[in-house]
């Protein structure tokens, strides 16, 4: 598990990449240009990896494909030149590749696309996916989740085959995404179970994210960062013993757990 973050994390509550997601992936790009810029200049391509683990047991070539166009459009339009890569890591053989692995060490921007919430957390602990995804966050780049990609980037993760250990990059919290009022609302039943183990609830709505400056920016694992809302929808945060949530918008803050 990652000890503690040097380069940001950012978590995403679905419906990546369509239409009204932009705000976000440029947030992503321009959060990752700090590593291309030290390694280049404004100049120099900006090293983005799609991985779509979660999306495995479906088509991790369309997500990954899907990943890809997104960010070559928006990199079109904001004049900064991108180099998109695909890790294609959906099995135990995939997950120790040494291509892949190489791919997302040398990122600068690492993109865990949705799916099936439990593939992120058995498939990739202690495989040289992880130990590079871990190296590269470690060096500043940029470690995104949506969906899926986001719940298994957290200390724990709800699957339909129960709360399993998430791979413990963000401390002290769960995420629900597409939470809208409405889902969120047939989400109140874990509460407790959160509560239960000390975490707690990250509802965040589709199109929207959030996104943590990094350890670098002041503050280790165990503590907590202002992470900035960037998109169209809501993101509700629940406190681990609070009893209504803080609901923030596109442009605003919120205290979480690293």
């Amino acid at each position: 598990m990652i000890s503690e973050m040097a380069g940001p994390v950012a978590l995403h509550g679905g419906g990546e990449f369509l239409p009204g997601d932009e705000p976000f992936l440029r947030a992503l790009l321009d959060a990752a240009a700090v590593q291309a810029d030290e390694r280049g200049g404004p100049d120099e391509p900006i090293r983005v990896a799609v991985m779509p683990t979660a999306a495995a047991g479906q088509s991790p070539d369309v997500a990954a494909r899907f990943g890809r166009h997104a960010f070559e459009r928006l990199a079109e339009t904001a004049g900064r030149p991108v180099n998109v890569e695909t890790a294609r890591v959906i099995d135990a053989a995939s997950a120790d590749d040494a291509g892949s692995a190489a791919t997302l060490e040398a990122a600068d921007l690492i993109y865990l696309p949705g799916g099936d919430p439990h593939l992120i957390p058995t498939l990739l602990p202690a495989t040289a996916a992880w130990r590079a995804m871990d190296a590269a966050n470690r060096r500043g780049a940029v470690l995104a989740g949506a969906s899926a990609g986001a719940m298994g980037l957290c200390q724990l993760t709800w699957t339909p085959r129960g709360v399993i250990p998430g791979l413990g990059v963000v401390h002290g919290l769960v995420v629900v995404p597409h939470a809208d009022a409405a889902m969120w609302e047939r989400q109140s039943g874990r509460f407790a179970m959160a509560s239960a183990v000390g975490v707690g609830v990250l509802g965040i709505g589709e199109r929207t994210g959030v996104i943590s400056p990094g350890a670098a920016n002041g503050a280790a694992t165990g503590g907590s960062v202002p992470w900035r809302v960037v998109g169209e929808g809501e993101v509700r945060w629940l406190p681990n013993g609070a009893a209504e949530p803080r609901i923030a918008v596109d442009g605003e803050t919120l205290e979480l757990p690293l």
